[in-house]
C-alpha cells in the first residue's frame, strides 16, 4: 500500500496546472459519450454484438453507458477521480484495441475515433497517476483531512 501512497503523493506534488482544465473537458466528453450511447443504443449493441458469450454484449453495452454517465461528472468535479478513471480504463482499452484499431488511423469514415480514444485513454492514465489537482473536491477533502491530523 505504501507504493500507491508514494505514487499519489508524488502525483499531487508534481502536477501541472493546465491539467485541471483538461480533466474537466475529459469528464464532460465522457459524459457526452455516455449520453450519446443511450440515444444511439443500436450502434453500441452492434459494436458489442461480436462477443458470442451469452448476454455479454448487452451487459457490456450497459456497463459502458453506466460507467460513462457515473464517472464523467465525478471526473469533472474531481471527486474520487482515480477510481472514476480506473472504471473507464477497460472501456477505453477495448475501444482502442478491439473496436477502433482495426478500422485504422486517420480513418475518415470512422471520424477519427481511434485518435480520440487514444487521447482519452492517455488522459485517464495521467489522472490515475497525477490525481484530480488543486481545483477539485478531492483536493478540498485532502486539505480537510490534513488539517484534522
Amino acid at each position: 500500500m505504501s507504493v500507491l501512497t508514494d505514487v499519489e503523493r508524488w502525483g499531487n506534488n508534481h502536477r501541472p496546472g493546465f491539467l485541471d482544465i483538461f480533466r474537466m473537458i475529459l469528464g464532460i466528453f465522457i459524459t457526452y459519450k455516455g449520453l450519446h450511447f443511450i440515444t444511439h443504443m443500436n450502434e453500441l449493441e452492434n459494436t458489442t454484438a461480436g462477443i458470442n458469450v451469452w448476454f455479454a454484449g448487452a451487459f457490456l453495452a450497459h456497463y459502458v453507458i453506466f460507467a460513462h454517465i457515473l464517472a464523467g461528472p465525478l471526473i469533472v468535479a474531481g471527486l474520487f477521480t482515480r477510481i472514476a478513471c480506473a472504471l473507464q480504463l477497460p472501456i477505453l482499452i477495448g475501444a482502442v484495441f478491439l473496436v477502433n484499431y482495426p478500422k485504422g488511423l486517420f480513418s475518415v469514415g470512422n471520424h477519427m475515433e481511434l485518435e480520440v480514444s487514444l487521447i482519452v485513454l492517455a488522459g485517464l492514465i495521467v489522472f490515475i497517476i497525477f490525481g484530480a489537482g488543486r481545483f477539485s473536491i478531492d483536493a478540498i477533502r485532502r486539505r480537510e483531512m490534513e488539517a484534522t491530523h
